[in-house]
């Protein structure tokens, strides 16, 4: 069935944009005066949020796999605030394409719901974890899970490549059929129709994509893209954009938390925001044309050796 997408959804999105907001202001008044010499020392975080958002929307991945460890690495913060300034950057950056997804009509707000359900407690989980976890663990975790999120952007292919359906298994296949049908039809006028998913699996993965999310900042987009396509049989077009729409929304219950938990570098985000939004409008228009199963396995041996750095910086040096 078709899925309206009028004043209702643009309520959500900007009701999630207005507590990031009312957070900011909250945070910025307990914190007192701004810190200006610092912030005009961190100048160039600006133009570095600008080349990473482009890279980020132009191969389609998750931001925060790129500002947490330059925060932590390149900036000098401390892992949980590194990770909170990550997933409150993502927030920003990721406006365009969200908004994007959601005009174009091809969300499915069904599955989304069900996705939400476990990745938004399990970010909120997360995130509270990220600040009181040893800092030394926590970089290893994170070092950890780059390797794993880049040795995943090398094997798998790029979503918009991928066979809907395939490696399902006999059983998933059995599951996933008899649950009746969804129906998307875009604001173009294509139609997507596929048989309904099983959910409780969906539910599961994105609880756990929701709490290493919180914890790390990055791996939600890359675990429910993958398995609305590979378990759910999901057209990429419309998996790619459902994915997008519960990041976005699980991200901003995990700024808050971080914001709340801690004091924000706000002369460090002051760039970054920014600089992700003039990033995310020129990734949007160059992405289709660089390739993006070449783009993504670049990017995963990057991930990979930045989190053997980490890995290496406090297992080796530490």
């Amino acid at each position: 069935m078709e899925v309206p997408v009028d004043g209702n959804r643009f309520v959500v999105l900007g009701t999630a944009g207005a507590i990031v907001m009312a957070v900011v202001s909250g945070q910025l008044s307990a914190v007192g005066a701004f810190p200006m010499e610092q912030f005009l020392a961190h100048w160039w975080v600006f133009p570095a949020s600008i080349a990473f958002a482009t890279v980020a929307l132009s191969s389609g991945v998750s931001g925060a796999l790129f500002f947490s460890p330059f925060f932590m690495l390149v900036v000098g913060l401390t892992p949980s605030q590194a990770i909170g300034a990550g997933l409150l950057t993502e927030v920003f950056g990721m406006g365009n394409g969200l908004r994007s997804y959601v005009k174009q009509r091809i969300v499915d707000f069904q599955t989304a719901k069900w996705l939400l359900a476990g990745s938004v407690p399990a970010i909120v989980v997360g995130a509270f974890a990220a600040h009181f976890v040893d800092p030394t663990l926590l970089k290893l975790i994170f070092g950890a899970g780059l390797l794993l999120l880049g040795g995943f952007l090398v094997y798998y292919e790029s979503p918009e490549r991928c066979e809907p359906g395939e490696c399902e298994g006999e059983f998933l296949k059995k599951k996933n059929t008899g649950r009746g049908s969804t129906e998307i039809k875009a604001a173009d006028g294509e139609s997507f129709r596929y048989d309904t998913c099983w959910r409780p699996p969906g539910v599961a993965l994105s609880t756990v994509g929701g709490f290493v999310t919180g914890l790390i900042s990055a791996g939600l987009p890359e675990i429910v893209t993958t398995q609305l396509i590979v378990r759910c049989r999901i057209p990429p077009r419309v998996a790619v954009a459902t994915s997008v729409f519960v990041l976005g929304i699980t991200a901003v219950a995990g700024a808050v938390v971080h914001a709340l938990t801690a004091t924000p570098v706000w002369y460090v985000v002051a760039w970054s925001i920014p600089g992700v939004l003039i990033g995310g409008t020129i990734g949007t228009r160059v992405g289709k044309y660089v390739p993006s199963e070449l783009m993504e396995t670049g990017l995963g041996v990057v991930f990979a050796i930045v989190g053997g750095i980490v890995l290496a910086l406090e297992l080796v040096v530490g």
